[in-house]
């Protein structure tokens, strides 16, 4: 079995032992780091699921949520929770493992992460080393590198309808319980395909050691991963709290986690080793992005969540039949990722984003003059396709922008910012939808239509939705992956299917073709 080499981000230390070995490829060809491109599908496929993680997770409990609950006897808080859990865990720990990822290695850690959410559903340590490691080997704009970052993108949208699927076939032949093993099965089987798919680090890792623990930001992690739980615990259970917002103990979590929060981006303003660097957030282009992408997901966590619970308690259906009626989802999940690879580098990426803020803003105002006995074609469906539109565009632009505005070093932490700030949206966006939902609940009357509270939650996504298109015009991004000429493109790519092979060997001092695009594998001189 092939083994992988080691990712081109060298430190120039290992450039320094005598004679070297560079071996460069152009633009389009496929990274020195994979045998084979059997390899190189495999491993964007290893990190398409890892990105879809928690999609796989809560498209899971998407259909059975309403089980779970009365088996449980849980109340509309706790059943937020089912949803919410996953995030808090995952938004709590992604900066933490980012950074352990770029100081221990990424390969360790993707594989402990996969095995670990096969035993125990645990989303945080794997995301940031997936995304570090697929930053590091398509380091090069290019066509390549567009279509596997669109294929990473595509985790989101397949893990959720992919989870639905296990979900409503599992629950429907056993229980919701067989749900989870069937999804373990489903990671176990990709935990396997790491050890080979993944390439080793090519960076210098810092070695295990008391005083690589005294560099970690102990602290920042501490008040990060406290302050979140608080913050998030707060919006949850403040729907079914006895008084609401004026319940203590809600109150108190607010405020301490609000507290926590603010005391940690201070910390990061100051510390040395910081978990966050704080100046990538100086990049207007940058939080702009980041700010709109999040407004639209808070919409997208909530509408999902509050419509296959509408579908689940007001209409009496089965997670199976759920599944049928979100399939759509998945078909246009895929469209919208395949276009997204073939057109990042072709067409403005500020009229993307615009693009998929309108289609967020659509699809919720769709839902929101939904009527009980409206038909599934003239409002569900439409929703459907046109929320996809707008989270694949928006996660496809975005995620490719968070991956060029860090150095490769750092590409696991930028990685875990991204998502930690999605994940905190998506709570964000859950806990304001539960209170919603829970306020207007509490002044029905008998002869309120039982789907007003779920109208309210789609009027709030509208609105967050509404917000972020303002933002789109203060964008100064063009196209994302075509800073390499055309030519050289295509003729990387046809080198790597054989035609016209070349492989450049040169000493230390010698020089190299400047029609290449270099991309160094350095060995130690034999």
């Amino acid at each position: 079995m092939a083994t992988s080499q080691p990712l081109n981000d060298l430190n120039q230390s290992d450039q320094e032992n005598g004679p070297t070995e560079i071996f460069t490829e152009k633009a389009g060809m496929r990274p020195k780091c994979f045998s084979s491109t059997l390899q190189e599908c495999l491993f964007v496929l290893t990190a398409t699921m890892a990105i879809g993680q928690q999609s796989f997770f809560q498209g899971c409990i998407v259909g059975v949520t309403a089980s779970i609950g009365s088996d449980l006897n849980m109340n509309s808080a706790e059943i937020t929770w089912i949803n919410a859990g996953a995030s808090l865990s995952s938004g709590a720990f992604l900066l933490t493992f980012g950074k352990l990822a770029d100081m221990f290695g990424r390969k360790s850690l993707f594989i402990i992460g996969m095995a670990g959410f096969t035993l125990a559903l645990l989303v945080a340590a794997v995301v940031p080393p997936a995304v570090g490691a697929l930053g590091a080997v398509y380091e090069k704009p290019s066509k390549r590198k567009n279509r596997a970052f669109a294929c990473f993108s595509a985790g989101n949208p397949l893990g959720f309808v992919g989870g639905m699927i296990i979900s409503g076939v599992a629950s429907h032949e056993y229980n919701w319980r067989a749900s989870f093993w069937a999804l373990a099965v489903v990671y176990a089987i990709f935990t396997g395909l790491t050890v080979w798919t993944v390439p080793a680090d090519g960076f210098a890792r810092t070695p295990v050691s008391f005083e690589a623990v005294k560099r970690f930001d102990l602290l920042g992690t501490g008040l990060v991963i406290v302050g979140f739980a608080f913050f998030s615990s707060s919006l949850s259970l403040a729907g079914d709290a006895p008084d609401g917002w004026r319940t203590g103990y809600v109150l108190a979590l607010f405020v301490v986690g609000i507290v926590l929060l603010v005391a940690f981006i201070y910390w990061q303003s100051i510390a040395k080793n910081a978990l966050m660097p704080l100046w990538v957030w100086k990049d207007r282009n940058f939080s702009l992005l980041m700010a709109t992408f999040c407004l639209g997901f808070m919409g997208f966590s909530a509408v999902t969540f509050f419509l296959s619970l509408y579908l689940q308690e007001i209409k009496h259906l089965t997670a199976l039949d759920i599944t049928v009626r979100l399939l759509p989802m998945v078909v246009s999940g895929v469209l919208v990722n395949v276009i997204c690879g073939l057109v990042l580098h072709r067409v403005s990426n500020k009229l993307l984003t615009g693009i998929g803020a309108l289609a967020y803003t659509a699809s919720f105002l769709i839902l929101s003059f939904m009527k009980e006995d409206a038909i599934y074609w003239a409002y569900i469906f439409p929703a459907l396709v046109l929320v996809v539109v707008g989270a694949d565009i928006q996660f496809n632009v975005t995620n490719m922008y968070v991956m060029s505005s860090l150095p490769p070093s750092q590409q696991s932490i930028a990685g875990g910012i991204f998502n930690t700030v999605s994940k905190l949206c998506n709570n964000l966006g859950l806990g304001i939808a539960t209170s919603v939902n829970s306020a207007v609940a509490h002044k029905m009357t008998p002869s309120t239509p039982a789907i007003r509270p779920y109208l309210a939650t789609y009027w709030f996504a509208a609105a967050a939705a509404g917000i972020s298109l303002f933002m789109v015009p203060f964008l100064t991004i063009g196209t994302q992956g075509g800073d390499v000429p055309a030519e050289q493109d295509e003729q990387g790519e046809q080198e790597d299917r054989g035609v016209n092979e070349e492989v450049h060997y040169n000493e230390k001092s010698a020089s190299v073709d400047p029609s290449v695009i270099e991309t160094p594998i350095i060995t130690p001189g034999k």
